[in-house]
C-alpha cells in the first residue's frame, strides 16, 4: 500500500525527483498539493533546527509524515558563514549578489576551505529523524561555469578540478550535500520503519 509523505518543498522539481525514487512505496507531496501556502519561518540557529521547525508545522498542522531539508555553505576563514544564512548573506535573496559578497570577505584569504551541508528532518508517526549530507570543497577566488545557482560557481568539491557550475547535474547530483543526505532519507525509508 502506498502511503503519503510530504516534502516540505515548493519546489516542483525536487519534489520529482525524490518521487521517483520513493516510488511505488510512498507518494511525494508538495507544500502546494497539501494547499500550504505559509512560509514557514526558519528561525534556527542551526541547520537541523530550521529542517525541523519546517517539518514539525507540516505535522502538527497537516497531520501528515513529512521531510523537509535546510542547507548552505560554510566557509572556515569565515568562522563558518554564511551557513543557516546562505540564502540571504547579503540581506537579500539573490544568488549573484551573495556569491559576490561572499568573494569580497575571502579577498587576501589564504584558508579556502568550506563544505556545503544539507540536514533533512523527517517527522514520521510524530518521531524526528535527522539525516545529514557534508561535501568538502574549497572556494575559488573567480566564478566558472554557468549551471546551477548559488554559490556553485566558486565551489570546487575535493578531488575534482572543476566547480559545481562547471559540473553536469547528473554528476553533481552523485555527489552533492543534498544528494548525500536525501540517500540517508530514502534507505531509512526503503527500510518501512513504520
Amino acid at each position: 500500500m502506498t502511503q503519503k509523505i510530504v516534502f516540505a518543498t515548493n519546489n516542483v522539481h525536487k519534489t520529482a525527483e525524490v518521487a521517483n525514487i520513493l516510488a511505488p512505496q510512498y507518494q511525494v507531496l508538495n507544500l502546494k498539493d497539501i494547499h500550504c501556502l505559509v512560509d514557514i519561518p526558519e528561525t534556527g540557529n542551526t541547520f537541523a533546527e530550521n529542517a525541523s521547525l519546517k517539518s514539525s508545522y507540516v505535522y502538527q498542522n497537516y497531520h501528515l509524515d513529512c521531510f523537509a531539508d535546510d542547507s548552505g555553505l560554510e566557509v572556515d576563514a569565515l568562522n563558518n558563514a554564511p551557513g543557516i544564512f546562505s540564502a540571504r548573506y547579503s540581506g537579500i535573496k539573490d544568488d549573484s549578489t551573495n556569491l559576490q559578497l561572499l568573494l569580497k570577505n575571502m579577498e587576501g584569504k589564504s584558508d579556502r576551505k568550506a563544505r556545503f551541508k544539507t540536514v533533512i528532518s523527517l517527522l514520521k508517526n510524530g518521531e524526528n529523524h535527522l539525516f545529514e549530507g557534508v561535501i568538502e570543497g574549497t572556494i575559488r577566488t573567480e566564478p566558472a561555469g554557468s549551471k546551477g545557482f548559488g554559490y556553485d560557481p566558486i565551489f570546487q568539491p575535493n578531488g575534482y578540478n572543476i566547480t559545481f557550475a562547471e559540473m553536469e547535474m547528473s554528476e553533481k547530483n552523485k555527489i552533492s550535500h543534498r544528494a548525500l543526505a536525501m540517500q540517508k532519507l530514502v534507505d531509512f525509508l526503503k527500510e518501512d520503519h513504520s
